[in-house]
């Protein structure tokens, strides 16, 4: 039985579906997702600098393990073009036994290649 606790959901925002589709493909190839998904666009509403704001957005969700989330999160930070990026990191509880083991797979296989 796999342990639905070991996978999580990253999600994050940007400004462009060209920013979403490079960040997703990157974490892939990356080995650091098993794959992501590009939502949009988005309405956002947020405050920034004093100011509340409203852009247009598309959202990224990442499919992952709990021990490759560091580098995700990093992988991120470092190629985000926002400077105080969306990174949010939401817990699997239950899932089909053979997806879950997919993406122990697709991420695990990659994980020496990640590490820094």
């Amino acid at each position: 039985m796999v342990d639905p606790d070991a996978y999580c959901q990253v999600v994050t925002t940007t400004d462009g579906r060209p920013t979403a589709d490079r960040l997703a493909r990157g974490a892939v190839e990356a080995r650091v997702a098993a794959c992501a998904q590009v939502v949009g666009p988005v309405s956002s509403v947020y405050r920034w600098k004093g100011e509340v704001e409203t852009a247009q957005e598309w959202q990224v969700w990442f499919k992952t393990t709990t021990a490759a989330y560091p580098a995700l999160e990093r992988y991120l930070r470092e190629s985000h073009t926002y400077a105080v990026p969306e990174i949010l990191c939401l817990p699997v509880t239950a899932g089909s036994q053979s997806y879950l083991r997919w993406v122990e797979t697709e991420v695990s296989d990659g994980q020496a290649s990640t590490s820094r």
